[in-house]
């Protein structure tokens, strides 16, 4: 499982011209899920995130987590998180998951995610072509691998 998380002033999914999910503060996530996930995956990586000290502190030091500042989060699914591009010039998706096991992490990535940080998560729509805004705080931008635990 692979998770681009930026941290943003604002952010929001639009699907079809229709706004389905928009913050004003916190993380994006852009989650990717490959056939080798599991819930284990998920309950790792939604608790790094959780807790992941990247909002600064009353001094300006990243010292605060989402969990504890209270931002809000927008999490969308994005299969080419696992393109492969070693061959070629065409990315190969064949370690993305198919629908029919990547939705059901997904959903658990999203009810875990809400757990983790007492709130509820807004989302964009899992397959859908997605239009995503966001100004990058920071900027920060995190990749974290649940592949590679390092």
């Amino acid at each position: 499982m692979k998770a681009v998380l930026q941290r943003v002033s604002e952010a929001s999914v639009t699907i079809e011209g229709e706004k389905v999910a928009a913050i004003n503060g916190g993380l994006l996530i852009l989650i990717g899920i490959e056939d080798a996930d599991t819930h284990e995956d998920v309950a790792w990586l939604t608790a790094k995130i959780a807790k992941l000290r990247i909002f600064a502190d009353k001094d300006g030091v990243m010292n605060v987590s989402i969990q504890e500042n209270g931002g809000d989060i927008i999490v969308v699914s994005q299969f080419t998180l696992h393109a492969l591009t070693k061959k070629g010039n065409r990315p190969s998706y064949i370690k993305a998951a198919r629908p029919e096991v990547a939705m059901p992490l997904y959903e658990a990535f999203i009810n875990e995610m809400e757990r983790e940080v007492l709130k509820t998560v807004q989302t964009g729509r899992f397959g859908a072509d997605m239009k995503v805004a966001l100004v990058n705080d920071g900027p920060v931008t995190i990749i974290i691998d649940t592949k590679n635990k390092e």
